[in-house]
Parts: C-alpha cells; structure tokens; sequence
C-alpha cells in the first residue's frame, strides 16, 4: 500500500510537476541567449512602508515638527547627503549606495491616491486603475507573455515566486506561468519520494501508479538542482536567520543553478505601522537591508550580478505627521529602490518637501508606471506600451 505520509508527499509534487522542468535551462539556446539572461527580482514591501523614516529629510526643520516620537536622530542615521539619510538601521544599503549599486527614487506614487491597501496593491500590481482589471493580468505577466510571444517558447516564460502567500496578481499571465516556491525542500522532494523497483511491485493499486507515473518527469530536474547545489562553493554571505532573508538566499541558489526563469518575486510582510512603529520599522528595515546587501554579495561572488536587477517597492507611503499611538497612517508617495550592479546608483527625485504638501500627504514627483516602464524597455526588452497600456517618460535608474 501506499502510506498516507508518502501519498501527501507525492501529492506535493504532482502539483509541481507540470512546473519544475521549466525552473532550469536545459538548452544551449537558452543559456546562451546573453540579452534573455536579464533578470529582475520584486521585493514587496508589504503593508505601506514609512519612506519617511526610511529615506529620511533630516535637515528639513518641517521633519522634526510633524515627527515627535518617531523623529529620528540625524546624528544615528546614514546620510547620503546634506539633506537625505537612510534609517539607522540600514547599514547594508548605505554600503550599497556607496558602491553604487542602490538607486533611491523619491516620491514614487500615482495620481489620485487609494489609501485602501487592497487597491493600491491591486494598482501597483497590474499597473491599471482599472478594477475590471484587477483580477487579471499583472504587469509582470503581461511582459513574460510578450517575451514568450517573441521566442515562441511557452516553457521559458516563467516566473518563481517565493513565498507561503497566494501567487501576487503582479505575475498572473495569458501564456506565462509561475512556480511557486517556499524553500528549496520543495525542488528536493522528488529525491525524498523516489520509488524502488521493489516498493513498485507492492504498491500496485492504481492511485500508486498513478503517482508514481507524474512523479517520473519531475525527477530529473529535482536530480539536476540537488548535483548544481552540491557544485556551487560556499556563498559568499551570510543571509540573516529571517523570512525575507531565506527567500532571498534561495533565488540566489536558484539563479547560481541555472534557473531560466526572469523574473523572482518576494514578499516582506509588516509595514502597516499604525502603533508602536519605532521598534517594527527598525527591525524591518534591518531585514530587508541585509537581506538585500547578502544577496548582492552572493551574486557578485558568483559573478551574476551583471544580470540581475532588484526592484523593492511598497503600495504606498505614510502620512507625514504622526499619529497618537506613535504610529503613522496610510499616505501616499514613498520611495522606491532598484538595486544591483546594472542600476545607476545614486539618488533620483528632489528631497520631499514638508512644507509643500497635499493634504497632509508628500508630493508625487513620478508615476510608479514610469519606473515599470524603464525595466520594461530598457531591462526586459519588452514594449512597455503594450504592457502598461500607455508611454510613459522613463527615469534615470540604469546604468
């Protein structure tokens, strides 16, 4: 018989079958294809992130007004300029930003804002105001369908997320698919389940053949991830002990594997901070930094890092004062990160000014739609009009 255990294992990976032949390159068309090895790794900052106190104005006297128990000392902070710091514990960014290979893009947002986190996720995801659309493609989506279309290749086009939570609306697609992935177990299990030719003879009932029938076409590519793991050399970071940081460490496995895929999408849940944000957002911040950092690190030792490009984005910014449970509420603008060796490093966007606001909101200086359609031409090679349903000017964030 088949034992309950080994049937849920199996099970787990007749879902991933049809899926795992495609995480990795088995062509040399594919892997030769230097322009088609771009990739670009999404990193939601879940729950609206305080840009404020990330990318702080700390010489703005405005700051210190709006911020009394969440202002930040400027003398802990790591400046980036005379006016602009990132957050004291952003250590791992600031080292990034040194090398350049952090571009902080200020006052990223779109117009008319939705404060709702549901929709502005849903907007940021599918790059439409539309809420037909917000069931049905994702930008991300829309341009794997578009490179899929080009190469006439189903399989290539494919995305991994990692993560527990449903696949974002961000990589549903027409003709893409995506893999989701909670850790590197899941690339492993065919390994765990193999059947011998003995267990074969007792377990003859028909759920077993069946079983062991779908398992069959996953095993050559959990035996191809197990030998490229066992060849790589020891990373040369060392990712934090957290969610985002095991996430992180896994695509770096993935892509030092030979993965096909282009795109890599994460998720660090936790910035709603409407109470107690001081202690939240630190360790937040602290997390994403050094997760960011080791990753880069990883790659640059592998020498990959010529072809990956990471986006960390969140659905919207805080309000500039304040709330009374030390906490700030949902605003608007806020900033956006592109990091690697490809992005022009620096900042891009004017310091926010406190004094100039709407409705007690910052400024947006640049459409969300903008900064898509820069990766999209200038990184992808896909048509961003195609994808985002419009041109938009692009912004300087690549080298």
């Amino acid at each position: 018989m088949l034992s309950r255990r080994r049937f849920l294992q199996a099970s787990s990976l007749v879902s991933l079958s049809p899926l795992l032949p495609s995480v990795f390159s088995n062509t040399a068309r594919a892997a030769a294809a230097a322009p088609d090895a771009r990739a670009l790794v999404v990193i939601q900052l879940d729950g609206g992130n305080d840009g404020i106190n990330t990318v702080v104005p700390y010489a703005d006297d405005e700051y210190g007004r709006a911020r009394d128990k969440l202002r930040l000392d400027k003398h802990e902070l790591h400046k980036l300029d005379d006016r602009l710091a990132l957050h004291r514990s952003m250590k791992g960014a600031k080292e990034l930003f040194d090398d350049e290979r952090l571009c902080v893009v200020q006052g990223v947002g779109y117009p008319n804002p939705d404060r709702s986190h549901f929709r502005s996720m849903r907007i940021w995801q599918t790059a439409s105001f539309d809420d037909d659309k917000h069931d049905g493609y994702g930008w991300l989506g829309g341009a794997l369908d578009q490179w899929a279309t080009q190469l006439k290749d189903d399989a290539i086009a494919n995305a991994i997320y990692v993560g527990e939570q449903a696949t974002p609306v961000a990589l549903w697609g027409r003709r893409s698919s995506a893999t989701a992935l909670t850790s590197a177990d899941d690339l492993k299990l065919a390994l765990e389940i193999r059947p011998t030719p003995s267990a074969d003879k007792q377990q003859g009932s028909a759920v077993a053949q069946f079983v062991s029938k779908q398992v069959l076409s996953a095993y050559a590519t959990a035996d191809e991830f197990a030998r490229r793991q066992a060849g790589q050399p020891a990373g040369a970071a060392e990712y934090p002990d957290t969610t985002l940081g095991s996430q992180l460490k896994l695509v770096a496995q993935l892509l030092k594997g030979g993965a096909r895929s282009r795109l890599f999408y994460a998720i660090q849940a936790g910035y709603d901070t409407h109470s107690a944000q001081i202690y939240t957002h630190s360790t937040l911040l602290r997390d994403f930094s050094r997760a960011l950092k080791s990753f880069l690190d990883d790659l640059k030792a592998a020498k990959l890092d010529d072809r990956v490009v990471v986006l960390a984005f969140s659905e919207f910014g805080r309000r500039v004062k304040e709330n009374d449970s030390q906490g700030t509420d949902h605003g608007t603008a806020g900033p956006v990160f592109l990091a690697g060796t490809p992005v022009k490093g620096g900042l891009v966007g004017a310091a926010p000014d406190l004094a100039n606001l709407d409705d007690g909101d910052l400024k947006m200086q640049i459409d969300f739609r903008q900064v898509y359609a820069t990766l999209l031409d200038d990184w992808l090679g896909v048509d961003p009009k195609s994808v985002l349903g419009g041109s938009f000017e692009k912004v300087a964030i690549l080298a």
